[in-house]
């Protein structure tokens, strides 16, 4: 079953987070997902929100499209710095990245 199958199936909204601490600035994200991500110019990833603002508070959080879902958990998979999370909105469980289950 592939991401988005799963997606679907649990129905579950989902949201993304950057720890910016953790975050190495590769960009890896920004070519999988430039609508959810974007390095700023300090150099580091931030998400965006929905109305395309990066939001830079500790822990902001973004909606994952999903349309988008794929390359927001391939980006969570590929980052170097492991310091992509996505996670349920209903429960704050990590479904993908570090600290998934």
């Amino acid at each position: 079953m592939t991401v988005q199958q799963e997606a679907e199936v649990g129905g579950a909204a989902l949201e993304v987070w950057i720890d910016q601490d953790l975050c190495t600035g590769d960009g890896i994200c920004v070519q999988y997902a430039p609508e959810v991500f974007e390095l700023d110019i300090d150099g580091l990833a931030y998400v965006k929100g929905t109305d395309e603002e990066l939001l830079q508070d500790k822990g902001a959080t973004a909606p994952v499209p999903l349309p988008l879902l794929t390359d927001v958990v391939d980006s969570a998979r590929e980052c170097p710095g492991e310091c992509i999370h996505v996670r349920r909105v209903s429960d704050s469980v990590e479904v993908y990245g570090p600290d998934a289950e």
